[in-house]
């Protein structure tokens, strides 16, 4: 088998093949992998100079394998991969080079020193030792009786359990049948698994001899059941035909599976026919329908500098909030859920809380109010957020709120009351009392060592959430991998909203073959919105953090959900909203003897310092592992270790065979998230519970508020309203890479009829510098809530080098640049820049529900006063932070060091001073009226009368010859451009700094460094503007002998207050190519982040 060749690596990952063969790092360095493009085909992949080349090998329809080589070369077909590789070994072949130096793999001494319990079928591994000495065979005659020996133990020990039992009232033949399979075919079985045959044969032909009349029996009573199933059955069921597919087709399946499906169809039966018949009859099940009670807040008001006492009373299901001046007081004074127009949270004070209402006179009124605590006022806007969704007017909603909890369950069953889960009751981030009445549309739910059955634990759930809000909540999906369990759960006017369901599983055991550890995950879309959720238990142990970052890896490859459109991306860019959860396993890295160290600082609630060393939270910042996801801040005690039935010790040390072992507190037990940018996610709460005490892990909980998406209805005339458009420009991607090929981009996205292909590394004459899309619906009110998946592909393999998402949104107003992470696999692979433009049609954007509460400080309310307003000032203040990782898509402005800091490494040519250029945090405003290049139109002329020099771009080769204008933009593509400026002149040119892999190679041959640095991005035409004189807050407030710029006033005028510096992207103006000299020791502009440099040569488009 060719598995077993050193050359063979099987499944390894691109990025993980380039390292080991730049560790080779000879010419002629070889090794294959499987293909991450197509199933069933391999990727030769060679080192030549520094740089691999990937050669696809694919198998023809008689299952011969060839290699696509150069053109002009024989193909040749091979009927194993031993014979191919060894005629490679021949020179001339089409390859680049000869095969020479198999490249073998790696050890994993993390995966060795992992803690096994295997059944006792496996030999001792002392035996070839002694056997082995006289060679000629002895080894494999030692290994026989020591299998031997240990099998015949094996099944004594199965006999004498068996003669213990009474086995009388069992029939003479199935008796007969086990004492068989225990004498003789156990062992034939653990000889089947010896030899890498798992499926117990023997046994299956056991339970199928003792089932034979049950089988028959489910064979006979299906049909029945599923005429029952198909009379009973809702039209729009989600996945009901898919069930009884499953049951009736494969009638081969194990007995064991059919019973359990048989279970869940019998189950579903009955839940429909007592809905059926309680609906028939008025009955409701016992319990009322869920109602939210009234609920009274002492809050603070100020007025004119005096603070009075108030009370606000929340009727939710009334749609009205009363204000009192004491709390007995009439209620006369009331406003409805429509005339509240928003709520202010204020960032300085976390306990204030401005109220925009609307008065009779069609103005609105700012009310400030300080309640008791943080807390008390996150439960009075949660109230007033269900207020306004209970009572909007929209036939779907758009905005949910998900509870997502994880829980380590040791083995053991849970205490009967688990209700402070659901409540997110105990330590951290937590709910307040007045909000416990609120149900959570989804209920998530991830277990690890699990102790009992799926629909046992599923009717615990949902008894303690029917406890807590008198809701039976609908089962919609669970998915179990031995002891690991994932659990959705929604209300039920949800039902028929949620579709396209999803589950599958991982195994990241030993060898990646047992399911101890590994991962279980669903999906599904909520009208429009796709989710994904993971419930994982990685590798346990301080020591073994690079093994759980692998099997983050694996479970990214692996894992399949979501829609099968979307296969060439992972699960990371697959879903809008991905939530992943479980005892990742992660620990603070400290010594054992600091033990009793941190318990004191636990008890002190000294988290920081703990926090520090918590490997999770290294990595990721590092980057290694769960790249671009977020956590809410850990405020609660670590989950993990405790002594059972108490939350007061923690037991650090455990004794084993081999010593003592330590497991330090640590937050094993954790949930992050990882949403498309600019959409909207907030997080409410993030603690573990205090009083569950089952087992060594406690409970975690988080919940959020999550935007959705529902079926678009326009009421416009889609056959007369405009097209829209989608311009990307300029695109240029850097990929952290040796690998020697071409690439070219996708653009994949629902709004899209089909995904946009691009060039192959040169540019298209047609193209224009752009590459446009055509969205199905030009509507805004549509088209801002989508967004855009770019996944870099090379030409040789058709393999993805790494995916970024776009959001239109940010594009909202005018051309806007970004600048995003390209990840592949959970590892970053490079990083996109470019810009992008979009065109809609004519339409009015509804106001989202999840608009209602804002963050911000609202300068009214700082100075005590309440007064009247126009509506058209509501809220100018306030700023949306509902995902701050992702706000402005790559525009912040700590984003522009690190862009700024990165150098291309050639392999086998001189290095170039060269870093990406400049890009703006800001959007960059357009005017259709002026006629504005992108940035592939020609540059303006330097002084010197030469023209630019124009760089090679190392993902595509030479630039080659010049293009002239033809890569100028029509005038209604006008878009302001980022000028390179005299001020730039005196700055030395960026210098080269190491990097662990380098970019594609470049064929070119080296640029002069005295036109290194040139203008990024966007050049702007000579057009003769008044000149743009900077401010002295834009020139910085050093001393120099110049006079000041003066401030343009109109006499007679008071002055200004300071505004913030003026930025000539924002303006009007083009500034023109030449800008007065830099005064000594006057600093840049505050708005350059970094220093102007190319980036590196031609765009992909």
């Amino acid at each position: 088998m060719f598995s077993q060749q050193p050359w063979y690596h099987g499944n390894i990952t691109r990025s993980t093949a380039e390292d080991l063969l730049s560790k080779a790092a000879k010419d002629g360095s070889f090794l294959l992998r499987d293909s991450e493009s197509i199933q069933g085909a391999y990727a030769l992949c060679v080192l030549y100079q520094n740089c691999v080349y990937t050669y696809r090998i694919l198998p023809n329809e008689e299952k011969k394998l060839s290699v696509q080589a150069s053109e002009g070369v024989p193909i040749r077909f091979f009927s194993a991969l031993p014979d191919l590789v060894e005629a490679y070994h021949k020179e001339n072949m089409g390859l680049v080079t000869h095969l020479q130096y198999a490249v073998q793999k790696e050890e994993e001494p993390e995966e060795e020193s992992e803690p096994i319990s295997l059944p006792p079928q496996l030999p001792p591994r002392n035996f070839t030792s002694n056997e082995g000495k006289d060679g000629h065979g002895d080894p494999c005659r030692g290994m026989e009786r020591g299998a031997e020996t240990t099998q015949a133990s094996f099944s004594d020990m199965y006999l004498q359990r068996l003669q213990q039992i009474d086995l009388s009232n069992l029939t003479e033949d199935h008796q007969k049948s086990i004492q068989d399979y225990f004498c003789t075919s156990v062992c034939l079985d653990a000889e089947q698994v010896q030899n890498g045959n798992p499926t117990l044969p023997h046994f299956k032909k056991l339970t199928l001899s003792i089932c034979k009349n049950l089988n028959s029996e489910i064979s006979r009573t299906l049909p029945s059941l599923e005429a029952l199933q198909k009379v009973l059955d809702q039209p729009l069921s989600p996945g009901s035909g898919r069930l009884r597919n499953q049951l009736s087709v494969d009638a081969n399946q194990s007995v064991a599976f059919r019973l359990e499906q048989l279970t869940k169809l019998i189950c579903s039966i009955e839940d429909k026919i007592k809905s059926a018949v309680f609906e028939s009859v008025g009955y409701d099940g016992g319990h009322r329908k869920s109602l939210i009670p009234t609920v009274t807040f002492e809050v603070k008001s100020e007025s004119i500098g005096i603070s009075n006492k108030m009370y606000l009373k929340v009727d939710v299901e009334g749609g009205k909030v009363y204000f009192k001046k004491s709390k007995d007081g009439p209620e006369d004074k009331y406003f409805v859920h429509n005339k509240i127009l928003q709520l202010v949270k204020s960032q300085k004070l976390q306990n204030r809380l401005v109220l925009v209402l609307e008065t009779e006179k069609e103005k609105t009124q700012r009310k400030d109010f300080v309640f008791d605590d943080t807390k008390k006022r996150e439960g009075f806007c949660q109230l007033l957020q269900q207020m306004k969704n209970k009572h909007s007017e929209k036939p779907e909603p758009d905005m949910i709120t998900i509870f997502v909890g994880t829980w380590n369950m040791g083995n053991a069953s849970p205490p009967q009351n688990i209700t402070s889960w659901f409540l997110s009751k105990g330590q951290g981030k937590t709910r307040d009392d007045t909000a416990n009445q609120i149900p959570h549309d989804i209920y998530v739910i991830g277990t690890q060592e699990d102790p009992l059955g799926e629909k046992e634990w599923v009717d615990i759930v949902r008894s303690a959430l029917r406890d807590i809000n008198n809701i039976s909540f609908k089962h919609i999906v669970s998915q179990t991998l031995w002891s690991m369990r994932i659990v959705v759960l929604a209300k039920p006017e949800h039902e028929n909203r949620i579709s396209h369901v999803f589950s599958d599983s991982v195994k990241t055991g030993i060898a990646n073959a047992l399911g101890n550890k590994g991962a279980v995950g669903v999906s599904f879309m909520f009208n429009r919105t796709s989710f994904g959720f993971v419930n994982s238990h990685l590798t346990s142990g301080s020591e073994k953090k690079l093994r759980r970052n692998q099997n983050y890896i694996s479970i990214l490859r692996f894992l399949n959900l979501g829609d099968k459109k979307q296969n060439p991306f992972d699960i990371t860019h697959r879903f809008p909203h991905l939530f992943w959860l479980g005892d990742l396993n992660y620990r603070v890295d400290f010594q054992p003897q600091d033990a009793e160290n941190i318990v004191m600082k636990i008890k002190q609630q000294q988290y920081q310092e703990l926090l520090a060393k918590d490997q999770l939270s290294t990595e990721m910042k590092e980057g290694k592992v769960f790249i671009d996801y977020e956590e809410e801040e850990i405020t609660f005690a670590p989950t993990y270790r405790f002594e059972r039935d108490t939350r007061d010790k923690y037991a650090y040390t455990k004794t084993k065979a081999t010593g003592i072992k330590y497991n330090l507190p640590s937050w094993c037990d954790r949930v992050l998230r990882k949403s498309y940018p600019m959409v909207h996610v907030v997080c409410n709460s993030y603690g573990c519970t205090n009083d569950i005490m089952t087992s060594d892990h406690s409970p975690v909980f988080a919940t959020f508020d999550v935007g959705v998406t529902s079926q678009f209805v326009s009421k416009n005339d889609l056959s007369k309203d405009a097209l829209g458009a989608i311009k990307f420009m300029n695109c240029v991607a850097v990929l952290y890479t040796k690998s020697k090929t071409k690439f070219f981009m996708e653009y994949h996205s629902s709004c899209l009829e089909k995904f946009v292909k691009s060039a192959e590394g040169e540019n298209q004459e047609s193209a224009e510098g752009s590459i446009k899309l055509t969205p199905i619906i030009a509507d805004p009110e549509y088209l801002l809530d989508q967004h855009i998946l770019i996944c870099v592909k090379s030409t040789d393999c058709d393999e993805s080098y790494g995916v970024g998402c776009v959001a239109l949104r940010s594009a909202e107003s005018s051309y806007t640049e970004f600048c995003i992470k390209l990840t592949h696999h959970g590892e970053r692979t490079g990083e996109l820049t470019g810009g992008i433009q979009l065109h809609t049609s004519k339409g009015k954007q509804t106001e989202k529900l999840y608009d209602f509460i804002k963050v911000g400080d609202d300068p009214g309310a700082s100075k005590g006063k309440t007064g009247d307003n126009t509506k058209a000032s509501t809220a100018v203040l306030t700023t949306d932070i509902s995902n701050p990782n992702y706000m402005g898509v790559g525009f912040k402005s700590n984003n522009q060091a690190e862009r700024g800091s990165r150098t291309a490494a050639y392999s086998g040519h001189s290095a170039k001073d060269t870093t990406l250029g400049n890009l703006s945090p800001k959007k960059t405003g357009y005017d259709n009226s002026i006629s504005s290049p992108t940035g592939k139109t020609a540059a303006p002329v330097p002084e010197d009368g030469q023209p630019p020099e124009m760089f090679d771009n190392p993902l595509y080769g030479s630039m080659g010859g010049s293009r002239g204008n033809k890569d100028q933009l029509s005038p209604s593509d006008a878009h302001f451009a980022f000028p390179k400026t005299d001020l730039d002149a005196d700055r030395q040119p960026p210098v080269p700094v190491p990097r662990i892999r380098s970019f594609t190679c470049s064929e070119t041959k080296q640029s002069s460094t005295t036109n290194a640095i040139s203008s990024s991005g966007l050049q702007p035409q000579n057009i003769n503007k008044k000149l743009v004189v900077p401010s002295r807050s834009e020139g910085g407030s050093a001393v120099s002998d110049r006079p000041p710029v003066p401030m343009k006033s109109r006499t007679g005028q008071p002055q200004e207050p300071p505004l913030k510096p003026r930025d000539y992207r924002d303006s009007s103006e083009l500034p023109s190519k030449i800008r007065l000299p830099a005064r000594p020791g006057q600093t840049k502009d505050v708005h350059h982040e970094a220093p102007q440099h190319p980036k590196m040569g031609r765009p992909l488009k």
